[in-house]
């Protein structure tokens, strides 16, 4: 692979860092992609990647990699780890430069470090495009000085020695990085610059790689929020509320539930009743006593018909088609939906006078430390952040709501705790993906498609999470809607239509339900992209083509278009099947990455109507295959696995799981009763293709194969049964469980083996 237009074979600049042993940061410059000849989408100039990028690099000196006497290199990973493996690739970027072997590598979880600004957001499939070049450049550094440091001792030229496995070597000699790392160390700040490996020279770096916490992660001894032994943090929960984020009236008998045994104390909070004791289950016992009557949240009454009736009449008119063309109208509803990751909300907090220090999964560790400190009165240096690594996230943790709820409670008690929501809490009162509505129009004439315009409508998604202190302070910097708000800002920076269709226009609205509402993976790419796609199969029946070689007419992107020849080629596009089983192909561009999906779907009576025990039926995928093209991957074993993490999450969008809004709160209170994709429909064959290096630096992979996953599931389903679905997940209409109750907020702890934890 030749160099590319990213980081080529020069030297970049960083600095020797004063401290006992070598420490090396880094200087980086890197901008935004450039535009493309023809840009005539606001993604294509400047995408979200580009924006973090831009914001982290005035702090990305701040970050080192550290080498001790040990031979092992250590680094501080501003970005949080919950599950998607950049703790694996940013140590195979510093063993790739340092010529150290992997176990040698030691990468922790930064805590909260102001001074870092934009550089501790986690999100959005921008790690590794933002800390792809910070990495590199500080582990080339932290190798070019120990090389030279070697040269020094020995009185040779640095350019007779090279590295290898940890340490140094030429002229008979061999000296460990241990060994020299003392001497390598600076008593004062010095800026130097390295050159980084060529592409071609890489041995680590796009090699399959077990992750570093495998093991950890499959014997049991991965540490989370709740396996950290902080002294006197007791077991604590939480008594909920009926409707989303409605608040206490009075409570009754404090006083006796805090005689319980077990408990120690009894607080209440604006929107619950805390307590905490020796164990979880004497806590569960604890709420459930509980006698509290409480006022109503701001959407209760609200239902999903109430909310999708809002949205449906907040949909800007679409424009009139062009002269002498035919139109493809289309309209498509996508409900609520779960971001709830498998480990439940979760934090620990010692809040002590004048000060507070707090544990748990977080994406965006500044923020949460401002919003600590807000809700603690202290000064911002007063609040101590550890980040700890998250058992999932899908946009989750990028909202502190556990851990600011921690400090809280510690205060209000006095006292350590170790927090932990319920899951049927995490389900009803977490956040939420917001409904939408998305409105579609194409006009074509003759063999071509002159225009297309979308509309979409949603309820509002809460980027509370500091994202929007990144635009503004940036906002000089981002060559289009410098002026709009957070949400379109966010929308038009990751949304485009990667098919020239004439004059393509993609809007936002958003309506202010004051649902609790994250940033749940892809944010709006799965519904945008599901109702495209669906709308560019029936334009290719509307003019007689078949939906691959449509697609590839319309496509100017190589990526695009290799990643859909190679899933027509691989998946054998258009191959018999029997009535009721169809292909389905849909495509996304997004992240400067490319993802196609093909997927057959099973809508046959025999498997749309089998029984399912505690499970709701319908059409199975039986075949999936998922080709990506990431510019460089780094692991591409971990990118395998974030592949068929995405695509399970489009099968669940597009047929299973949504949340069912019944008077200001969901029914669903437990993952027995939110239908993420499951064994009896995952696919029985299933692949990921990862194609080789197109460029020199990785574009975003954490989200990719989620949108095009949906939506191709989506349209096979309308190719298998001949009717376009137009509400999603196409089962919704079904509610196959008998919902909790909303009181008490919190179902009784197991008695047995035998009883099912909630």
């Amino acid at each position: 692979m030749e160099d590319g237009p990213g980081v080529r074979r020069r030297r970049f600049l960083g600095y020797l860092v004063t401290a006992p042993t070598l420490a090396v940061a880094v200087q980086w410059t890197g901008g935004p992609a450039a535009a493309s000849p023809t840009p005539p989408q606001p993604e294509e100039i400047f995408d979200v990647g580009d924006l973090v990028k831009l914001a982290s690099a005035p702090t990305s000196g701040l970050v080192a990699v550290q080498v001790g006497e040990d031979g092992t290199a250590a680094f501080a990973l501003p970005r949080a780890e919950v599950g998607q493996g950049i703790t694996t690739a940013v140590a195979m970027l510093i063993a790739e430069e340092m010529d150290l072997p992997l176990d040698k590598v030691r990468v922790s979880l930064s805590d909260a470090r102001p001074e870092l600004l934009f550089n501790q957001f986690t999100g959005g499939s921008t790690s590794m495009r933002s800390l792809y070049g910070p990495v590199r450049t500080a582990a080339a550094i932290a190798r070019e000085r120990l090389v030279a440091t070697a040269a020094r001792a020995w009185n040779v030229d640095a350019g007779k020695l090279t590295t290898e496995d940890g340490a140094v070597v030429g002229g008979g000699r061999r000296a460990t990085y241990g060994s020299l790392a003392k001497a390598a160390a600076v008593t004062r700040t010095t800026r130097v610059s390295a050159t980084p490996k060529k592409a071609a020279e890489f041995a680590v770096v796009g090699k399959p790689t077990t992750r570093v916490d495998a093991l950890d992660a499959v014997t049991g001894r991965k540490r989370f929020a709740m396996d950290l032994d902080v002294p006197d943090a007791l077991p604590t929960m939480v008594r909920r509320p009926p409707t989303i984020d409605g608040t206490v009236a009075s409570v009754g008998n404090a006083a006796e539930v805090a005689a319980m045994p077990g408990i120690t104390d009894v607080a209440v909070l604006k929107h619950g009743v805390a307590v905490r004791g020796r164990t979880f289950g004497q806590c569960i016992d604890a709420l459930r006593a509980l006698e509290v009557s409480w006022r109503p949240g701001p959407v209760a009454g609200e239902s999903d018909d109430t909310v999708l009736a809002k949205l449906k009449r907040a949909v800007p008119r679409v424009g009139g088609a062009p002269l002498f063309s035919r139109t493809v109208d289309a309209e498509f509803a996508f409900m609520f939906a779960s971001n709830s990751p498998l480990e439940p909300d979760a934090a620990v907090a010692d809040v002590r006078s004048g000060s507070a220090e707090v544990w748990a999964s977080l994406k965006v560790p500044g923020d949460a430390q401002v919003e600590i400190a807000k809700r603690l009165g202290l000064r911002v240096s007063q609040v101590k952040v550890h980040v700890v690594e998250g058992g999932g996230s899908f946009g989750r943790h990028l909202h502190p709501d556990a851990a600011v709820e921690a400090a809280e409670i510690s205060k209000k008690m006095g006292k350590p705790v170790k927090l932990s929501w319920s899951r049927t809490d995490s389900v009803r009162q977490g956040r939420v993906h917001p409904m939408s509505v998305s409105r579609v129009r194409a006009a074509y004439r003759g063999g071509d498609v002159v225009s297309y315009e979308q509309r979409h409508v949603s309820t509002e998604t809460s980027f509370s999470h500091g994202f929007g202190d990144m635009i503004s302070a940036n906002a000089a910097d981002i060559p289009v809607l410098v002026n709009d708000a957070v949400a379109q800002v966010f929308f038009h920076l990751s949304q485009s239509s990667p098919y020239r269709f004439g004059p393509t226009k993609q809007t936002l609205t958003e309506i202010p339900l004051k649902f609790k509402t994250g940033s749940m993976r892809n944010v709006y790419s799965p519904n945008v992209v599901c109702a495209r796609e669906l709308v560019v199969d029936r334009l290719a029946a509307e003019m007689g083509k078949d939906p691959v070689a449509f697609r590839r007419a319309f496509l100017d992107d190589g990526k695009l278009r290799a990643v859909l020849d190679r899933a027509a080629s691989e998946g054998d596009w258009g191959r018999s099947l029997p009535a009721g089983v169809a292909q389905g192909v849909a495509l996304a561009g997004e992240y400067r990455s490319a993802c196609a999906v093909l997927v057959e779907i099973d809508c046959r009576p025999e498997t749309v109507n089998r029984p399912i025990r505690n499970g709701v039926t319908g059409p199975r995928v039986t075949r999936a295959l998922v080709v990506v093209d990431v510019g460089l991957p780094i692991n591409p074993r971990g990118l395998d696995a974030q592949m068929i993490g995405g695509l399970n999450d489009g099968i669940a969008m597009a047929l299973t799981s949504s949340l069912h809004m019944r008077d200001g709160v969901p029914l669903e209170g437990s993952w027995d009763n939110y239908f993420y994709t499951r064994q009896w429909n995952t696919p029985p064959e299933t692949r990921v293709i990862v194609m080789p290096p197109s460029e020199d630096e990785p574009g975003g992979a954490g989200e990719l194969a989620v949108a095009p996953a949906l939506a191709a599931v989506a349209c096979a389903y309308a190719r298998a049964t001949g009717t376009m679905p137009t509400r999603f997940p196409i089962n919704h209409d079904t509610l196959a469980f008998e919902p909790l109750p909303l009181q008490p907020s919190t179902p009784q702890s197991p008695v047995d083996g035998l009883d099912r934890a909630f």
